[in-house]
């Protein structure tokens, strides 16, 4: 009986997903060219530690968080992440 309730009321709950989004400044360490840009500003759903790791680590490049919020929702099936809340980056940053 008490298991029963206790499965009608964990199933009854709908679920809640939700994920961060961190966005980064990615500068280039080495001397650039005047063809390329300074920085690039890219939205990622990879913590730093994880964004650093996958991108081959921080030898060329320097990457800077700028901000993080969270968005509710799946992520599943190459979904886009969702619209930053705070609006542009000011310029400086870059």
């Amino acid at each position: 009986m008490k298991y029963a309730l206790l499965c009608s009321l964990l199933l009854s709950q709908s679920a809640w997903c939700e994920y961060r989004v961190y966005q980064y400044v990615i500068k280039n360490k080495v001397i650039s060219s005047f063809d390329q840009p300074q920085s690039e500003v890219i939205t990622s759903s990879l913590n730093p530690q994880s964004f650093v790791a996958y991108n081959g680590g921080s030898g060329l490049v320097a990457i800077d968080l700028v901000r993080t919020w969270i968005c509710p929702g799946y992520t599943g099936k190459k979904k886009k992440l969702c619209d930053s809340p705070y609006g542009k980056i000011p310029k400086e940053l870059l």
